[in-house]
């Protein structure tokens, strides 16, 4: 194992979920012709802390300058280029109900240089439908499509159930990464892919949560 492997198991999960983070503040820095920071002013656009900007930016060699901070457009295209946004990796959606139309039309894609190159669904009422540029195919033809356009990524927003099934057929056929919103902790221990469980409920109901926390404190005010 080289220098370089060793330093990248030694990054926590905790700071590569926070890189696309500073990718979109770096972005929005550069809409705005901002084009130095302090870890100090980033700290606070960001509401963290410049230690934790620091020791994050430092995991990857730090990229900043004493007395200077960080040239924006620089640390950009560093943690784009540390996020894959360079690699152009392309991507299809499985299941083309609600969720599966929303994301095809979303621009999300495009602005992380991810090519969405082909939908699928199993209902002969969808199949052949246009959404956006391209038509929705039928899920029998996917592994023939995942391996003539090498395909890197995979939505998954089908049925919980159907989610195991189409994620070994589409591993087997080559697919190294799973965005998958079917509500199933998806794994796939037998291959080597990566997989992102998307939990849209979770993220509610830890709303719910803090809402809840506050009236219940306020409610504790008044007694």
């Amino acid at each position: 194992m080289n220098k370089e492997q060793k330093n990248e198991k030694q990054i926590s999960s905790a700071v590569i979920r926070r890189l696309p983070r500073y990718f979109r503040y770096l972005r929005e820095l550069i809409r705005n012709n901002i084009m130095r920071i302090s870890s100090k002013d980033l700290a606070e656009r960001m509401n963290v802390t410049a230690s934790l900007i620091r020791q994050d930016l430092n995991c990857f060699g730090g990229f900043g300058q004493q007395g200077y901070g960080y040239n924006v457009k620089y640390l950009y295209n560093e943690i784009s280029n540390i996020l894959g946004v360079d690699k152009n990796f392309s991507a299809i959606i499985i299941g083309m109900g609600n969720l599966g139309r929303a994301l095809a039309n979303n621009p999300l894609f495009e602005k992380r240089n991810v090519k969405i190159k082909g939908l699928f669904d199993v209902s002969p009422n969808v199949i052949g439908n246009k959404v956006g540029d391209l038509t929705v195919m039928d899920m029998n033809d996917v592994s023939t499509f995942c391996r003539d356009n090498k395909i890197d990524i995979a939505v998954l927003t089908l049925p919980k159930l159907e989610a195991p099934s189409a994620a070994k057929l589409l591993a087997k056929a080559g697919v190294r990464g799973f965005w998958n919103f079917s509500n199933m902790e998806l794994e796939l221990p037998e291959y080597d892919v990566k997989i992102e469980n998307i939990h849209l409920g979770d993220t509610l109901m830890t709303l719910c949560y803090e809402l809840a926390k506050e009236d219940n404190r306020a409610s504790e005010d008044k007694e």
